[in-house]
């Protein structure tokens, strides 16, 4: 009876990842009793022949009190069954386990060595869950629970345990983890961090920003429109050249081959074909794009290589008091764990945060009834912050010889492609932000 409560239930939240095909069977892979009343499942989702396997914390009462009801699962008997993880009352397990560095059935709770974790503060679900659910514990800590679970050790805890070692500023101090073995592996089921309070979204102040300079005077330049976000992107560019230092000092770095680097213009050129195919609108830009490409197949030297973060953006960063700190090392959760903790030249997050500011910049215009009339001003928001992150970034340490250049637009232009085909497949009405990166423009 629980597994139809449960495939019914999981098949409507926001983190599953098989929406829109029929759960063909569900199974409890694992089920660890916490307390009275609460449990921690894994369970196995079979989906047309394919399996993946998601963490609930079950919670079990006589009565529900109305400020869990829309947790509700669903009805045993007299017992009602509901996710936990929305109840305060039973989330100091969290707390408690990893304080206490407790094992339980194979359920492992650690803390970070040398930190003090506070038990007392109670948890509140964070905003609207995509593929995790995050509880804040107070103003201190930030704990993600990975909902849906892949066999071995999350790159970001593997990043973030390192750099604090290694005291670098620009990250969210960890606290403590969850792990168990998935398949014989180690594989993690949440971190707890430092939570950032006060602190801003690097994308909110972005947009903040775009904002002034639209509601401004025709005339005035975006360096003297209210809200200037320039001298921001110059410490964010910093900030990204530090962190990037550290995860060369920290972890193994390596060089690809030059037969290599032509191998990986042509896999450009090949998931260009494969877009283009798809969507018609970027036939007329392929010339463009493929000189772009031809620059990386004739440079002469092996491209240095190390971990990075992945899948870098406005959202990833937060703006404290002190300075910008760089969140979600985890990389982009779709890719294999291997992918995501594979070396790359750091020229991808440079290139993953410059469209960023492209979308920065664009994101007012979709459906906007001035758009045209403003659309040079979005390129000079775009151009002035671009080039003061690139600023940021070589004054941080970071380095852009004219060859990287050749490959940081490759990179760029290929985060574009990939940007339209997903724009023509989820929200057409936005395909002409990505669109607007194959223009000519100054920086």
């Amino acid at each position: 009876m629980h597994d139809e409560l449960l495939a019914a239930w999981i098949s409507r939240q926001r983190w599953f990842g098989g929406k829109g095909r029929p759960i063909d069977e569900l199974s409890i892979d694992s089920d660890v009793e916490l307390t009275p009343g609460l449990r921690h499942l894994i369970v196995a989702v079979w989906q047309e022949g394919s399996r993946d396997r998601y963490q609930i914390l079950l919670g079990e009462r006589d009565e529900l009190p109305d400020r869990l009801s829309h947790a509700l699962i669903g009805t045993v008997g007299d017992s009602y069954l509901y996710d936990a993880l929305h109840d305060s009352e039973r989330t100091s397990w969290l707390l408690d386990g990893m304080a206490r560095d407790e094992t339980r059935s194979g359920l492992r709770m650690r803390h970070v060595p040398g930190v003090t974790i506070d038990t007392t503060p109670r948890s509140l679900v964070l905003g609207a869950e995509q593929s995790n659910t995050s509880l804040v514990y107070g103003d201190s800590y930030i704990c993600k629970l990975f909902r849906r679970l892949i066999p071995g050790v999350n790159p970001e805890l593997e990043i973030i345990t390192a750099l604090a070692g290694r005291r670098a500023p620009h990250i969210a101090q960890p606290y403590g983890w969850i792990e168990t073995d998935l398949d014989g592996t180690n594989t993690t089921l949440a971190i707890m961090q430092e939570f950032l309070t006060p602190a801003n979204d690097g994308w909110d102040l972005a947009l903040a920003s775009v904002r002034d300079l639209y509601a401004s005077l025709p005339e005035l330049p975006a360096a003297e429109a209210g809200g200037d976000f320039a001298a921001e992107a110059v410490r964010l560019g910093s900030a990204t050249a530090r962190v990037h230092h550290e995860l060369a000092a920290a972890f193994p770095t390596g060089v690809v081959e030059i037969h290599e680097v032509k191998r990986m213009a042509e896999g450009l050129r090949r998931r260009l074909g494969r877009a283009v195919a798809e969507v018609p609108e970027l036939r007329q830009h392929v010339r463009a794009i493929e000189d772009a490409y031809h620059q990386v197949e004739l440079l002469t030297s092996e491209v240095p290589v190390q971990r990075v973060h992945g899948d870098y953006h406005l959202g990833q960063v937060m703006r404290t008091p002190r300075d910008w700190v760089i969140l979600d090392f985890e990389g982009e959760p779709g890719q294999p764990l291997a992918e995501r903790r594979a070396l790359y030249s750091p020229l991808r997050d440079v290139a993953g945060m410059l469209r960023s500011f492209d979308y920065a910049a664009r994101h007012l215009l979709a459906g906007h009834a001035q758009a045209e009339e403003l659309e040079p001003r979005a390129q000079e928001w775009a151009d002035r912050n671009r080039a003061a992150f690139l600023d940021g970034y070589t004054e941080g340490g970071g380095v852009i010889s004219p060859a990287d250049a050749a490959l940081l637009r490759a990179f760029e232009l290929s985060k574009a492609v990939y940007e339209v085909v997903y724009e023509a497949r989820n929200r057409p009405s936005w395909i002409s932000i990505p669109l607007a990166a194959f223009r000519p423009r100054s920086g």
